[in-house]
C-alpha cells in the first residue's frame, strides 16, 4: 500500500469507522482535510453557519448511528464556538470525535494570534483529549472512536498540528503497528453482572410488592424496549421514564405512568410515590438526579454503571452494573410463583391518572378561536396528525419542550429528540438537520420557540443549500415563557424576558396583533416561511409544508398563558 498524507488517512480511517458527515467552518489549515474528503467515496463535509451549529449536528448524528459524529473548528473562537456542542454530546451521551486546528509545537505556550490551549479547553467537556501525532494517525483515531463509544457514550477531542496534513504518514509495511492496519471492530457490550449481584437483585424484586419501574437513555442504547414491556406486563408495573428515553413505551400502554419533571409530573409523583422499590434501569442522572424524586423506597440499580445515588439519605439495595440486556434477561426468568411483585398495584387508579393527566393535557375547547393566539395543546395535536408515524421531531429547550415531554405520543426511541442532559436552547435546527441526513428517507421537522430560533436560524441556510425537505415549525410567543413563569411564581414582575419590538399601543405583549419580529417576513435565509394565528390556518400550512420539496418553515402564534397551569410542577407535588 503506497504510502498517504496525514489528511487521507484521517479521512480515510473517519470513513472506515462509519462516519459518513463532517460538520464544520474551514480554515486554511483544514484546506488538505476538505481536499480528502472531496476525493473519498462515502464521506462528505457539510458546512455549517456556526461552529456550535456543526457540534450539535454531530451529537444527533452520533445519538441516532451509534457511531461517532464528527464536527471541526478551527483556531480560538472555532474552537469554543465548537464547545458549546461539544459539552451537549457530554451530557447527553452522544459520540462525537471533535476536531480542531491545534499550533504546532514550536508554538505552544507563545502568545500568538487566536491562541488558546485547546487541550485544557476540551478536557472538562469531553471523556479524552489528545493530538494527532505522525506515525500515530489511525492508531490515535480508531482509539477516539472506542473511547467516544463506550459506555458512556461521550466526545472525544482531537487536536490537528498545523502543517500535518501535508506530511507523510507510512501507511503498511514492516514494522507498522497492529493498529495500522487492523480492520475497525466497535467496542464490545459491558460484560454481564457478576452472578451474586443477580441473584441478589432477584430476591430484591421478588420481595417487593409495589416496584416502579424508571427507565433512562441507557435502556435505550441497550436495546430493551421489548424486555422493559414484557417485565411491565408480567407483573403489572407502573412504568415512568425520562425525557430522552421516551418511546421505549408508549403513552397509551396500561402500564404507562408518565414522563419525569415535565408537565404535570406531579400527575406522575401520585404513583412513584407509593412505590416500595425503584428498579432503575438505564437511569441516568444527567436528566435529572434520583434524590429529586424518589420515594422512601430501596433503589435497584441496573446499569452499565455505578449509581450516582446520595446514599446518607436513600438506600441503595443492590447496584447491578453489568450488560442490561443480561440483568433485564435474569429478571424475565425468575420463577413466578415466588413473586409477590405487582399485586399490590391498583390497575384502575392507575389508568385513571393516566387519563386524567392527558385530559388535561388535552387542548381547551376554545383553542380554535383563541383571545392571545393559539393553544400549543392543540398546536401540538394537529403537528402530531400531520407527522408520518415513522417521522422524527426535535425539539428546542423551553416551555414547549415540558408540554413535549408529556404529550407528545413517541411510537419509538429516537422518533422524538431533545436535549434534556446539556439543555441548550438553539438545539432543534441543527438537530432537524442531522437527523434528516442520517434518514433521509424518514419526514424530520423541528419544534422551537421564537428564543431557540434567534440562537441558530442561521443554520437555516444549510438545509437549503443541501436541499433537505424539513419541516420548521415556530411558536412564538414573544417570551421567554418558561423564565417568565418562574419570576412570576416567585412574585416578581416578568422583567427582561419579551422577545421582539414593542406591541402596538392597547396589546397585550403576546397578542397576535403585536409588533412582529424582524424575522417574520417572506422567507428566512431562503426558507419560505407561512404565519398563522390559528388552528386552522395552521393545520392548513402544516399540510402544504409536509408536501414541500424543501425546507419550509410554518409559525403558530401561540398563546403562552396555557403554559403556566401546565409546567414546573415537580414530581412531589410542589410548584417548581
Amino acid at each position: 500500500m503506497a504510502d498517504k498524507t496525514v489528511a487521507q488517512v484521517v479521512v480515510e480511517t473517519l470513513a472506515e469507522i462509519g462516519v459518513r458527515h463532517v460538520f464544520g467552518v474551514p480554515s486554511g489549515g483544514w484546506v488538505d482535510y476538505m481536499e480528502a474528503l472531496r476525493r473519498t467515496d462515502g464521506i462528505d463535509f457539510v458546512l455549517t453557519t456556526h461552529e456550535g451549529g456543526a457540534a450539535f449536528m454531530a451529537t444527533v448524528c452520533g445519538r441516532l448511528t451509534g457511531v461517532p459524529g464528527v464536527c471541526f473548528g478551527t483556531f480560538g473562537p472555532g474552537a469554543t464556538n465548537l464547545s458549546t456542542g461539544v459539552g451537549c454530546a457530554l451530557l447527553d451521551r452522544s459520540p462525537v470525535i471533535a476536531l480542531t486546528d491545534e499550533m504546532p509545537e514550536s508554538m505552544r505556550g507563545r502568545t500568538t494570534q487566536m491562541g488558546i490551549d485547546h487541550q485544557a479547553l476540551f478536557a472538562p467537556i469531553t471523556k479524552k483529549t489528545t493530538r494527532l501525532e505522525k506515525g500515530l494517525i489511525r492508531e490515535i483515531l480508531l482509539d477516539a472512536a472506542h473511547v467516544a463509544m463506550s459506555e458512556r457514550p461521550g466526545p472525544v477531542h482531537i487536536g490537528l498540528p498545523l502543517g500535518l496534513s501535508r506530511e507523510m504518514e507510512v501507511t503498511a509495511g514492516a514494522g507498522n503497528s497492529r493498529a495500522a492496519t487492523q480492520a475497525f471492530s466497535p467496542p464490545p457490550p459491558a460484560a454481564a453482572a457478576g452472578n451474586d449481584l443477580l441473584e441478589e437483585m432477584g430476591r430484591l424484586f421478588q420481595a417487593a410488592r409495589k416496584p416502579v419501574l424508571a427507565i433512562g437513555l441507557g435502556a435505550v442504547r441497550a436495546g430493551v424496549e421489548e424486555e422493559i414491556t414484557a417485565l411491565a406486563e408480567l407483573y403489572g408495573l407502573p412504568v415512568v421514564l425520562t425525557p430522552m428515553a421516551k418511546g421505549v413505551l408508549q403513552n397509551s400502554h396500561p402500564n404507562y405512568a408518565g414522563v419525569l419533571f415535565h408537565a404535570l409530573s406531579d400527575h406522575v409523583g401520585r404513583t412513584h410515590r407509593q412505590a416500595d422499590l425503584v428498579v432503575a434501569i438505564g437511569y441516568d442522572p444527567v436528566e435529572f438526579n434520583l434524590e429529586a424524586w424518589m420515594p422512601d423506597a430501596p433503589l435497584l440499580n441496573i446499569d452499565t454503571v455505578a449509581a450516582d445515588l446520595d446514599t446518607s439519605k436513600f438506600d441503595l439495595a443492590v447496584d447491578v452494573v453489568g450488560d442490561i440486556a443480561t440483568s433485564m434477561y435474569c429478571l424475565l426468568g425468575l420463577d413466578q410463583g415466588e413473586i409477590a411483585v405487582g399485586k399490590d398495584w391498583d390497575q384502575p387508579a392507575l389508568n385513571e391518572r393516566r387519563r386524567h393527566m392527558f385530559e388535561q393535557l388535552s387542548a381547551s375547547e376554545n383553542a380554535a378561536t383563541p383571545k392571545r393566539g393559539i393553544d400549543p395543546r392543540a398546536a401540538l395535536d394537529i403537528l402530531r396528525e400531520a407527522l408520518p408515524g415513522d417521522g422524527i421531531m426535535t425539539a428546542d429547550v423551553g416551555a414547549h419542550l415540558h408540554l413535549i415531554g408529556q404529550k407528545w405520543p413517541t411510537p419509538w426511541a429516537g422518533a422524538q429528540l431533545m436535549t434534556n442532559g446539556w439543555s441548550s436552547m438553539g438545539y432543534a435546527i441543527p438537530a432537524a438537520i442531522a437527523a434528516k441526513l442520517c434518514h433521509p428517507q424518514l419526514p424530520v421537522c423541528a419544534v422551537m420557540g421564537d428564543g431557540g430560533f434567534l440562537m441558530t436560524a442561521g443554520e437555516l441556510a444549510v438545509a437549503v443549500r443541501e436541499r433537505l425537505p424539513i419541516v420548521f415549525v415556530l411558536f412564538t410567543d414573544r417570551e421567554l415563557a418558561l423564565i417568565r413563569i418562574k419570576q412570576e411564581r416567585k412574585g416578581n414582575l416578568a422583567y427582561g424576558t419579551p422577545l421582539g419590538g414593542a406591541p402596538v399601543e392597547g396589546a397585550a405583549p403576546s397578542a397576535p396583533d403585536a409588533r412582529p419580529l424582524a424575522i417574520h417576513q417572506a422567507n428566512v435565509f431562503g426558507v419560505p416561511m407561512t404565519r398563522t394565528s390559528s388552528a386552522d390556518e395552521f393545520e392548513l400550512s402544516l399540510r402544504a409544508a409536509f408536501e414541500a420539496d424543501g425546507p419550509t418553515i410554518v409559525e403558530a402564534i401561540i398563546d403562552p398563558g396555557e403554559y403556566d397551569d401546565l409546567v414546573l410542577r415537580n414530581d412531589r407535588g410542589e410548584e417548581g
